[in-house]
């Protein structure tokens, strides 16, 4: 044989090896065992993945909940009509138009009962196809991943979960210590520097339907309510709701599952209706701007009554003094209420101060009451939300879609204004409609263009 010489290795590849010489060359004539690789299953489970991917929107998966929730609204109308006609009905001209618009109202609900049984049915037919067909696509990729001699799919998988313990891991190393557990009304955090997350991420049962609105746990609960999670979705055009939806965990919250509605009042709106996504639960009473007015409202959990007390009348209120970002306006937003350890607060602008921020401690009586008030020089149209944190008005201004950042707090312990936090917020959606800051858990609750979604918060002791 010539010193020249041909070797060829293919690893992991059974081959049947037959050796001959031709003139002075070696040469080895291999064959593959295998069969050829099943390039068109692989080609079919990519179109079927494309075709499952276009069949099944976020839109088309919500479009249920948004018919029944709008089927519910009309009904609680239709209702409200009603006992409006059975009231005022004296057989006069007014009694037969109020029939006829309860004639329509009722053949409107027809209409939608109709369209919600067809696209119940149609979900149902679209469920057992898109069930077959990964049920045949799982099928596909179990037959060819077994042409992986080299295990190159197994590796791939271990890579992608290291690389996620990785990112936990640099996380965690990037962060500083969380919150600690203190007793309610103290205080011993230091100054905030991170907010790590989001912890929890999720569309609530109303899915993308309602934009505006607000959710979190009661700062100060009854016995027996510590565990329960609220929630409040705006209707009408973002502009008030009526009731508060309460669940018994995080989980049921999530799923829907078992909740409590308490009303505050009619869908028609009176001046006890919540305006704006803007609000708070502590100590089993609700605190919001009240429907049309400057004033703060408090509704009380137990007995459903509701008390108020009025902000300084050139306070801002219908979109005066919203908050906002070059991008959009925050309507409805003039008044924001905050908790911390040591009670309730209300974050406003009035004429007399430039529409700048004032913040104000809200007594938790019965009514409620205004204590100590802060003047900043904050203005509040160019902040899109706030919080406090011990005593500390935390703002927040919007960087990208993806960014949202704490630029600015006010001590209201030394009256101490600072403009340079650059605290960035992750975001999972555009806009950031609700923030407050829970001193139980420590954790920011966000609701941000329909999903509710959590923060840590994290601190650095003050030496």
């Amino acid at each position: 044989m010539s010193q020249s010489n041909m070797f060829i290795l293919m690893v992991g590849i059974p081959l049947i090896l037959s050796q001959s010489t031709r003139g002075k060359d070696c040469v080895c004539e291999l064959q593959n065992s295998d069969p050829a690789f099943p390039e068109n299953k692989l080609k079919n489970v990519a179109f079927a993945a494309s075709k499952c991917t276009g069949n099944i929107t976020s839109e088309k998966m919500t479009e249920i909940d948004r018919l029944v929730l709008g089927l519910q609204h009309r009904i609680w109308q239709l209702l409200d009509n009603v006992s409006m006609l059975e009231k005022e009905d004296n057989g006069n001209l007014y009694a037969a138009v109020s029939l006829r618009i309860i004639e329509l109202e009722l053949a409107e609900i027809q209409d939608l009962l109709d369209k919600l049984k067809r696209t119940t049915n149609n979900y149902q037919l679209l469920s057992g196809q898109t069930a077959a067909e990964l049920q045949v696509m799982e099928e596909t990729m179990v037959e060819l991943e077994k042409f992986d001699h080299t295990q190159v799919m197994v590796k791939q998988r271990e890579n992608q979960r290291v690389k996620r313990d990785l990112e936990r891991c640099k996380d965690v190393l990037n962060s500083t210590t969380p919150a600690p557990t203190l007793p309610p009304g103290l205080c011993g955090l230091g100054r905030m520097v991170n907010v790590s997350g989001p912890m929890t991420y999720s569309l609530t049962v109303y899915g993308t339907s309602y934009t505006f609105g607000a959710w979190g746990r009661d700062a100060k609960p009854a016995p027996g309510d510590e565990n329960k999670y609220w929630l409040v979705v705006l209707s009408s055009g973002n502009v008030h709701g009526n009731f508060i939806r309460q669940y018994s965990s995080m989980s049921t919250l999530i799923l829907g599952i078992g909740p409590t509605d308490t009303y505050i009042s009619s869908s028609n709106p009176t001046t006890n209706t919540i305006q704006g996504p803007n609000m708070v639960m502590y100590g089993n009473a609700l605190y919001y701007n009240c429907y049309n007015t400057y004033s703060v409202c408090r509704f009380n959990m137990t007995t459903r009554s509701v008390s108020t007390v009025a902000l300084p009348n050139d306070a801002g209120y219908n979109s005066k003094f919203p908050f906002a970002h070059l991008g959009a306006t925050y309507t409805y937003t003039d008044m924001d209420f905050a908790t911390d350890e040591s009670g309730v607060y209300v974050i406003y602008a009035t004429t007399s101060n430039f529409g700048n921020v004032i913040i104000s401690k809200v007594e938790t009586s019965n009514p409620p009451v205004f204590n100590q008030t802060w003047s900043t020089s904050l203005h509040k149209k160019t902040v899109t939300n706030t919080f406090m944190v011990c005593g500390v008005l935390y703002a927040t201004r919007y960087l990208d879609k993806e960014i949202e950042e704490i630029f600015y707090s006010y001590d209201t312990n030394t009256n101490e204004e600072r403009y340079d936090l650059r605290i960035h917020i992750k975001k999972m959606q555009t806009n950031i409609k609700y923030m407050n800051y829970n001193p139980r858990d420590h954790l920011l609750y966000v609701y941000s263009d329909a999903y509710i979604v959590t923060y840590e918060t994290m601190f650095q002791e003050v030496h």
